[in-house]
């Protein structure tokens, strides 16, 4: 069965409608509520998601704030300029292979955290997330899918002028401030999507409508991009993939987030999350 796995109260948990479960209750014990290490045991979660139908919750949905469900990835990786759409906005061409940064894990945090601009040029990128469950060295394309847990939501937030102060540009810190990395509310297993290669994603600024598109419009695919970073280093349970935005970001506009703003970012199938500026 498909699980929707959720970081509350700083354990993991299980959510399934408008309830959530705590992991180590609802496994028995037989797992615990390390939230990095159910991710590794991802294959076991689908039976205990089976079987909360027959368990009491510990509570609603509505009651509770969410941590990032992957709070500490060991490796948080991006993708640039992988929405050919994105790229014209940006008036820059289309890499011949991924352009991969990474965003420093110490970024991450929650679906309703607050965003500390601490900038002048920050700007939004709402990109789909892709959270490996199996690890592995020269994964090929055609068997990527099998190494992934699930997928959740992420804000790709960026400090523009930090991002492009150096020449040659180098990403890393201009999109690694602390709180630049928001993710969430839940990673959501791959069986939960009829084709998890096209999903909508979309992004709002204070209820005005920004970025909307879906994945399949990827230049390269979830498995392209696990298949290329496999190829170089080794994948671990709990890496995450930032895949890429699509257009509509504030950069090329010089419209650039300001305190106060509220930077809403929806996944289908997946849920919304809803990070304040300050």
């Amino acid at each position: 069965m498909a699980f929707r796995l959720a970081n509350i109260n700083e354990r993991a948990a299980l959510v399934e409608g408008d309830s959530w479960y705590d992991l180590e209750r609802a496994s028995g014990r037989a797992l615990g509520p390390d939230s990095m290490a159910a991710i590794a045991a991802h294959a076991a979660l689908h039976d205990v998601a089976a079987g909360l139908k027959d368990l009491e919750p510990d509570g609603s949905v509505a009651e509770v704030s969410f941590g990032p469900p992957v709070p500490s990835p060991r490796n948080c990786l991006a993708i640039g300029l992988n929405y050919q759409t994105h790229a014209d906005e940006a008036g820059l061409e289309l890499p011949t292979v991924p352009l991969v940064f990474t965003k420093f894990p110490s970024c991450i945090t929650g679906p309703d955290s607050d965003v500390e601009l601490r900038t002048e040029t920050g700007d939004y990128e709402v990109e789909l997330v892709v959270v490996i469950g199996q690890g592995g060295r020269d994964i090929p394309a055609d068997q990527a899918w099998d190494h992934v847990a699930g997928l959740t939501c992420g804000q790709d937030v960026s400090d523009r002028r930090l991002q492009f102060a150096a020449k040659p540009p180098q990403f890393a810190l201009g999109k690694s401030r602390d709180t630049y990395g928001p993710i969430g509310p839940v990673v959501v297993s791959v069986d939960q999507f009829a084709d998890p290669t096209q999903i909508d994603l979309g992004c709002t600024i204070n209820g005005e409508q920004r970025q909307a598109d879906n994945t399949r419009n990827m230049i390269f695919s979830v498995a392209d991009l696990i298949a290329y970073l496999s190829s170089i280093m080794t994948l671990a349970p709990g890496d995450i993939i930032f895949s890429g935005t699509p257009e509509g970001v504030g950069g090329p506009k010089k419209i650039y987030l300001q305190p106060g703003d509220v930077i809403v970012s929806t996944i289908e199938g997946i849920g919304t999350m809803t990070n304040t500026c300050v």
